[in-house]
């Protein structure tokens, strides 16, 4: 099997694309008071990951209340104003330091698809940090569900069907392996995990898997899998 023989990479956004964990960890120590200055990433990430599981709404408007739960719970600064400003921080997470090149120099040979439990609001933001690099976009406003659920793989198979292309010409392309890597491959996606915690501990502010998906394709960063795909391209010019 080879990169090259796709047409669409559909991709995960926040925590693929967007370094959400960073984005999350600077806003809470900046805005929480010393002893959010001083929590471990650990202490920050399993607070945040049971806030959101109890506020799972459009994430342009309630992350405010999963800071405000996280910050009870660990005794952060917790005020309305203090929410707001981790609400804002949100749509301005950051990307990470090779999405946008290596996006720019994947969509040269693919269809480039978002696929995001991000709301439009929030997509948006995201979409422009990244230098609006999308053929098209998939978000929860449209599913009206969120990664894990089936639905929401098989609302973007339709939806690439409608433009011309097989679901064997869709490679998907993700990070987490809760939202993404074992439900796209049980929904008969190939897979790509691109891994941005290699080497840490745990899997962050992503809730843990029940098992580990073996994917199709694994790098570590996006580079890598822009990389190989340049280097199939050559090697196939360079037999022609």
């Amino acid at each position: 099997m080879k990169l090259s023989q796709f047409k669409v990479l559909t991709f995960d956004v926040v925590g693929t694309l967007i370094d959400f964990e960073t984005g999350v960890l600077n806003a809470v120590r900046a805005l929480g008071g010393p002893k959010a200055a001083a929590a471990s990433d650990d202490e920050i990430f399993e607070p945040y990951k049971r806030g959101r599981d109890k506020f799972y709404g459009r994430s342009s408007f309630a992350m405010k209340d999963v800071y405000l739960s996280l910050a009870a719970e660990r005794g952060f600064q917790n005020d309305e104003a203090t929410a707001e400003a981790f609400q804002l921080a949100v749509l301005r997470w950051p990307a990470f330091a090779d999405s946008v090149d290596a996006l720019r120099r994947l969509r040269k040979n693919f269809r480039l698809v978002a696929m995001t439990n991000a709301d439009r609001t929030a997509f948006s933001a995201y979409s422009a940090t990244l230098e609006n690099p999308f053929h098209d976009s998939v978000t929860c406003d449209e599913t009206g569900c969120a990664k894990p659920d089936p639905r929401f793989f098989a609302f973007n198979k339709g939806r690439q069907s409608a433009h011309g292309f097989r679901q064997s010409e869709i490679l998907h392309v993700a990070q987490s392996q809760y939202h993404d890597i074992g439900v796209a491959k049980a929904e008969g996606y190939t897979t790509c995990w691109i891994e941005r915690r290699q080497g840490l501990k745990g899997f962050g502010g992503t809730p843990d898997p029940k098992v580990l998906t073996k994917p199709d394709f694994h790098f570590s960063t996006l580079k890598q899998l822009a990389d190989a795909v340049d280097a199939e391209l050559d090697t196939s010019r360079a037999a022609a």
